[in-house]
Formats: C-alpha cells, sequence, structure tokens
C-alpha cells in the first residue's frame, strides 16, 4: 500500500516540476535574448548624441558636447548625431539612419511597445528629427554638415573636449544637393508617420519640412558632393540622386496619401533608375533596393492604381526580388551575394554589417509582406516562401549576435564575448565625468588610441563592421574597417530584433500551453486516488 501511495507522491511531484519547468522564460533555457538586444541596441543612439544631452541620459559617461555648433554661421545647429567614432555630423547617413529607424517603428512598433521599448525608440527618432528642423533654415536651405572630417581624423579627443573646427557647410539654389535634401525629407516624413498619433502637431511640423526639402532637391538637382567638397572623403554619393528622390516620393506618399508622389514615381523610374538597377546591396549610398521594396509594398497592398502605375510597380517588384534573390543565393550566373564559409552575407570588407542589416531588414519586411498578401518570392531558381526569407534573415542577425565562428557578438555588449577595443573616441578614452583633465588630439592618440587595453566605456548596442570574408575577425582600435561602429548599422536591427523577440515569445507561450494541458491530464489521471 505504501508503494503505490509512493508511486502516486512521486508522480504528483513530477507534474508539480513540470508545471515549474513551464514557467520558466525561454531565455533561461538557453537560446538568444532579442529583448536584451533590442533594449541595448537604443542606449548606442544616447551614446552617439551630439548637443546638450537630456535629464534622463542613460549613457552616464557622455557629456555635452558641439554646444557652439553653427555658431560661427549665425545658425543654431546644436544637435544631432555623431555618425560613428569621429564628431563630424553628417547629414546624409544620419538621415538614413533616422529613416530606418523610423520605418523599423512603423513595421513592428506594436512589438517594441510591447518590449516597454517604445518611449526610447521616439526619443531616438526626434533626437534627430529635432537636428534637421533646425538646420532646414529656409525652404530651400539645407545644412549638411557640421566639422571638418580631415581635421577631425587627425585627432583623438573626446567629444567634451573637441578643438577641431566645427564649420558647418549647406546647400541651396547656387549649391544644391539632391541626395541628401531628398533623404532628410524621407527621414521627416518617415518620422512624421511615427508620431501621427501620439503628437500630431509634431507629425505635421515634419510633414511640413518633409514637403518642402523633396520639392527643393527635385528642383534645383545636383550632386551634393559637389557643393559640399569636405564631404568627398567620406560620404560621396555614389549612386547620384535618383534613387533618393525616388525613396522620398515613396515616404511622402506614405505619409500624405497623395497621388501626386505615386506619379512623380512612375514617371520617374526609368531615368532615375528605379526599373533599370539590379543592385545586390542596400546601404546610406544607395537606396535602390529599399525603393524596390517599399514600391513592392505598396503594390502588394492594392489600393486605387491605376493600370500604368501598377504595372510600372511591377517593375519595381521585379527588380526588388532580383536583389531579395541575390541575398539568398537564388539568381542564375552567380548574380548573388557572396557568403562567408560561415554563411554571412559578404559585400566589402569595409563595415561590412552595414550591408548584413539593411539585407536582413527588407529580408524581414518583405516576408511579411509576401504573407500578408498571400504569395511568394519570385526567383529565377523558383518560388520562395516567405518564411524561408524570414528564417534566412534569422540566420543573419543570429550570427551577428553571436552564433558564429569566432563566438563573438557584434552588438557591443552583448554577450559574454564582443568586441572590446571599438574604434571609438568616447568609448576608448577616460570618461569626462571621471577625469575632468583637457586630452589633447596627440595626447588622445599617445595616451589612449595606441593602448592595447579594452575600451575603459562600453559602447553598449554599437553593431561594428564586423568579420572579414573568412569570417575573421582582428579585435584592434586601428582596425577601423572592422571595430568602428555607425548608427545606420544598429537603426535596421531595431525592427528585426523586435520581431525575433516576438516571435520566440509566441514560441514559448505555445510551450507553456502545451505543458500546462500535459500537467492538467496528467493531474486528471490522478482522480482515483485523491
Amino acid at each position: 500500500m505504501m508503494e503505490i501511495y509512493g508511486d502516486k507522491i512521486s508522480r504528483l511531484i513530477s507534474f508539480s516540476l513540470l508545471y515549474l519547468l513551464s514557467m520558466q522564460p525561454m531565455m533561461a533555457r538557453g537560446g538568444l535574448d532579442y529583448r536584451e538586444a533590442l533594449t541595448k541596441s537604443f542606449l548606442y543612439f544616447e551614446a552617439q548624441r551630439s548637443g546638450h544631452l537630456p535629464y534622463n541620459q542613460r549613457v552616464m559617461w557622455r557629456g555635452h558636447s558641439g554646444l557652439t555648433d553653427g555658431l560661427e554661421q549665425g545658425v543654431d545647429l546644436v544637435g544631432g548625431y555623431y555618425d560613428a567614432g569621429d564628431h563630424v555630423k553628417f547629414g546624409l547617413p544620419m538621415a538614413f539612419t533616422i529613416t530606418m529607424l523610423s520605418w523599423s517603428i512603423l513595421e513592428y512598433g506594436a512589438e517594441v511597445k510591447n518590449m516597454g521599448e517604445y518611449g526610447h525608440a521616439l526619443e531616438a527618432i526626434k533626437w534627430g528629427t529635432d537636428y534637421f528642423i533646425k538646420a532646414h533654415t529656409q525652404p530651400n536651405e539645407l545644412w549638411v554638415q557640421v566639422g571638418d572630417g580631415d581635421a577631425d581624423h587627425y585627432c583623438w579627443q573626446r567629444p567634451e573636449d573637441m578643438t577641431t573646427s566645427r564649420h558647418a557647410y549647406k546647400i541651396d539654389t547656387e549649391n544644391p544637393g539632391s541626395e541628401v535634401a531628398a533623404e532628410t525629407a524621407a527621414a521627416m516624413a518617415a518620422a512624421s508617420i511615427v508620431f501621427k498619433q501620439s503628437d500630431p502637431h509634431y507629425s505635421h511640423l515634419l510633414l511640413h519640412h518633409a514637403q518642402q526639402l523633396f520639392d527643393f532637391g527635385d528642383k534645383w538637382r545636383g550632386k551634393y558632393d559637389k557643393s559640399v567638397r569636405a564631404v568627398k572623403s567620406y560620404y560621396p554619393s555614389v549612386s547620384g540622386y535618383g534613387d533618393e528622390l525616388l525613396w522620398a516620393a515613396l515616404w511622402l506618399h506614405w505619409a500624405t496619401g497623395s497621388d501626386r508622389y505615386v506619379e512623380y514615381l512612375v514617371e520617374n523610374a526609368d531615368e532615375f533608375g528605379g526599373t533599370g538597377w539590379a543592385v545586390s546591396e542596400f546601404s546610406w549610398d544607395i537606396k535602390y533596393a529599399g525603393v524596390q521594396v517599399l514600391a513592392s509594398k505598396l503594390l502588394m497592398e492594392g489600393g486605387n492604381l491605376t493600370k500604368n502605375q501598377t504595372r510600372k510597380l511591377e517593375e519595381f517588384k521585379s527588380k526588388a526580388e532580383h536583389y531579395l534573390c541575390s541575398c539568398l543565393g537564388k539568381n542564375k550566373d552567380d548574380n548573388n551575394v557572396r557568403r562567408t564559409p560561415a554563411g554571412l552575407l559578404f559585400v566589402r570588407q569595409w563595415n561590412n554589417l552595414q550591408y548584413v542589416v539593411g539585407a536582413t531588414f527588407l529580408l524581414t519586411a518583405f516576408s511579411d509582406y509576401l504573407s500578408r498578401s498571400n504569395q511568394q518570392l519570385r526567383c529565377p531558381t523558383g518560388n520562395v516562401p516567405g518564411e524561408e526569407l524570414f528564417s534566412f534573415a534569422k540566420l543573419q542577425a543570429d550570427y551577428i549576435l553571436g552564433s558564429n565562428p569566432e563566438g563573438l557578438s557584434y552588438l557591443v555588449g552583448f554577450g559574454p564575448k564582443f568586441p572590446k577595443q571599438v574604434h571609438h573616441r568616447a568609448a576608448s578614452t577616460v570618461a569626462f565625468k571621471e577625469d575632468k583633465g583637457f586630452i589633447g588630439c596627440i595626447q588622445g592618440f599617445d595616451v589612449w588610441y595606441i593602448r592595447r587595453k579594452e575600451n575603459p566605456n562600453v559602447l553598449t548596442g554599437a553593431i561594428v563592421g564586423g568579420p572579414n570574408a573568412n569570417d575573421a575577425f582582428d579585435d584592434r582600435r586601428g582596425n577601423y574597417m572592422q571595430t568602428e561602429a555607425c548608427t545606420y548599422n544598429t537603426a535596421p536591427m531595431v525592427g528585426v530584433f523586435a520581431k525575433l523577440h516576438h516571435l520566440e515569445q509566441k514560441k514559448e507561450e505555445q510551450h507553456h500551453l502545451k505543458q500546462q494541458e500535459q500537467l492538467f491530464e496528467g493531474l486528471q489521471g490522478q482522480r482515483s486516488w485523491m
């Protein structure tokens, strides 16, 4: 009798343990914590802030900087973001960063909100758009750079100690710059959609600036690196301005619903290369793949389109499919993106992860567009379901977070092993709040840059340039091709991390329900003796 009773007690204990295990969060049982990745991503944008830092600044090793920006030209240009490890404020990559942050929130805002990070997302976007409002001083005038790249690169100082030139550069009707005008218009239009519900007045203000900037960039066409020679060695426009104008038109259509911008897209599709360029990269410079994916979204959502508009959007979609198929390795004649032996997309050795994150976001977003429209991706080797696009995007994201031969997370501060010598002036130098002693240009190089020790400050949330074509990574401060991080590396991953966490959460809930059912069935079987 005691043996039977003991057996029943043992089984009851087993069911109780099963219940306790079912209550464990997934990350406690192994796997990548995408919630942590997202949370840390927003910290990186705080570390990149220029200007007077707010009271709720969480990255405490940073201080106020660039407080006289624009003073020489009689304009207030305080604020905005440093793009990477130096202290120049470059307008084109900054605007692209804000566009991609906004797109991430527009696609996956509900997921970000459920993770409690929506407020930080809005703050990150607004820090950029507030600066763009300041920089757009006249309808046909936009300040597009603060600081001198050459002088800055000869100096290794904390932003709080800056002694390099803070000369500001602008575009206007006599010195046009269609790329940066249009990209800033795209950023403000995208952000206006984000703020439409929470702050209608601010949303309207952003849209007003976006429309003016688009008209300015379109009416006075010209390459911005011809007008602003100082940017030529750092962020030159290789693709020209056609992609940015098409990109801005699509964002303005999304923001306004006006058919004017669809017509602009259709009328200029061929001339600007939107339906002609079959590309294999997406970046701050080359927007064609983003244009083609956004145009595909417009087509796949249906709506009130004319036959001509539908036909032209189909051409955009065809080029989008070429890009996505090239990432998946499903184009013929070797017309695909290269991969490292471990499967990471590889475009070029200098900051390769910028191309990986762009592809990862576009694959993720397009997989959702396919699912919602009940379609598949058309590749030369055969049709591909949306789930396969997302599975590949997840592989790229997981590689970045540490599932790679080096066992290294390229998202700084994430996981047990990550880059410790990030090429970043502020992170690699003693924090201003700890030591207010002035650090000069040469002193910074002699004392801090050449150190072989890890940085005193962790640049949490930054995504560095990443490994080489053979999956190898050399964590040295001087190896800037691999160890420098940029704002536009992290921005596209915000949406991807949010979606990945949401799906893991759903999977965990299903797992929990299944275990609850097993527990209930087991307890039902014990009624005979209770």
